[in-house]
């Protein structure tokens, strides 16, 4: 009950309305609100009929409001308008954050608290990386909190930054001699359906496709993630509830993935989903459990994609190779596309800081062919001024 709540109304200069405010008894900041009208008798039943409303809930002081009624109707009315998957990571960073911190009310969040919760999680040992991923879904909270008048301001979330010389991957693109070593591992993890397994990680090694989509991949014209061959090209068709991005879109098909395809499973065969990979009885495996599979032929293989927390390849190092792969043969723009990234910065930081080695090379290949094709060496000073526009001439005096 807020019934210390007391509103009382003033004015703001001739001619303008009556205002109404209170002051919150936890923060001690003014709240005012407009009367809508001149009259004071018509202002002290507004700032009445206001008075009760705060004192039942209705207009709740923002200091009053408690965490878990905040998130109740976050949880309600933004969070179950977005993807499953993220309503289910959104859920478990808010649990980690009421086992650290407790807290009772919203208004406790302060920046000087949310800097505390970020060092608890570091001297927990979480890593920088999932620390910035559990702040990002609080902080998305928390805004909407204020926008929603739940709070009189969010915090201040400084979000957590790299460390100098630490990859931004949690993993490492796999070299083609790993795929094969990986390929070889399968038997000893899944020996009665080896070739299933193995069809299935050439597919990850040749689409880029994430692990959740590869997984609903059909052939299926209806269905929320499909193959469609019917068009002039191989193309994806994707429904909004298949990807991250909740849009609806038709994609590139990369060629090599599309011969694939149309080599290895026969029309007939062509209906469902494409990797069928199920358990004994014939139900389909759920990403948790094909993620914990691969990572162990990942370990028997002897891949290791990141030595400072000793992980071993996984599902999302083959889509790590195929945009290191596209990231030699295509624009960043187009390498966007095939990733489905929704921002291009991150097709910048993770798929075309190539290394110098490999820049290189590609260099001297070119050079080489227009050696070969003009017939000439470098050393051709005039064939040099001729194609340089930036070259001067030599001037007597």
């Amino acid at each position: 009950m807020n019934d210390e709540i007391k509103v009382l109304v003033k004015s703001n200069g001739g001619g303008r309305c009556l205002a109404m405010y209170y002051v919150d008894p936890v923060s001690g900041r003014r709240v005012v609100k407009s009367t809508g009208t001149t009259n004071q008798r018509e202002a002290e039943r507004a700032a009445g009929e206001w008075e009760k409303e705060l004192q039942r809930g209705g207009g709740q002081s923002p200091s009053k409001i408690t965490w878990q009624h905040f998130r109740e109707r976050y949880e309600a009315e933004h969070l179950a308008t977005l993807a499953p998957r993220t309503r289910q990571t959104a859920r478990v960073d808010f649990d980690c954050l009421e086992r650290v911190l407790s807290p009772d009310r919203l208004c406790k969040l302060t920046s000087a608290v949310m800097s505390k919760f970020q060092a608890n999680l570091r001297e927990a040992g979480m890593k920088e990386t999932t620390i910035a991923k559990t702040l990002r879904h609080i902080k998305a909270a928390l805004r909407w909190g204020e926008r929603m008048g739940l709070m009189q301001k969010a915090p201040s979330i400084i979000m957590p930054k790299r460390v100098k010389g630490q990859s931004m991957m949690k993993g490492r693109p796999i070299t083609g001699e790993e795929f094969d070593r990986l390929l070889a591992a399968v038997p000893k993890i899944r020996p009665l359906d080896a070739p299933a397994w193995q069809a299935y990680l050439t597919g990850l090694w040749l689409s880029g496709l994430r692990l959740s989509e590869s997984l609903v991949l059909s052939w299926d014209a209806e269905a929320p993630f499909a193959v469609d061959f019917s068009g002039r090209r191989p193309v994806f068709r994707i429904r909004g509830e298949a990807q991250k991005s909740g849009r609806d879109e038709i994609l590139p098909m990369t060629p090599d993935f599309a011969e694939w395809l149309q080599a290895t499973y026969p029309e007939a065969e062509r209906v469902g989903r494409v990797f069928k990979l199920t358990d004994d009885a014939g139900i389909p495996l759920e990403p948790l459990w094909v993620s914990k599979k691969v990572a162990d032929m990942g370990e028997v293989a002897g891949i290791i994609v990141n030595k400072q927390e000793g992980k071993y390849a996984s599902c999302h190092d083959l889509r790590r190779a195929f945009g290191n792969r596209w990231a030699r043969k295509v624009t960043s723009a187009v390498l966007m596309r095939l990733m489905r990234h929704g921002d291009i910065q991150t097709t910048m930081n993770y798929y075309v800081d190539l290394d110098a080695g490999e820049i290189a090379d590609t260099l001297w290949q070119g050079f080489e062919a227009e050696k070969k094709q003009n017939g000439n060496t470098c050393g051709n000073t005039q064939q040099i001024r001729a194609t340089d526009p930036y070259s001067v001439n030599d001037i007597s005096p």
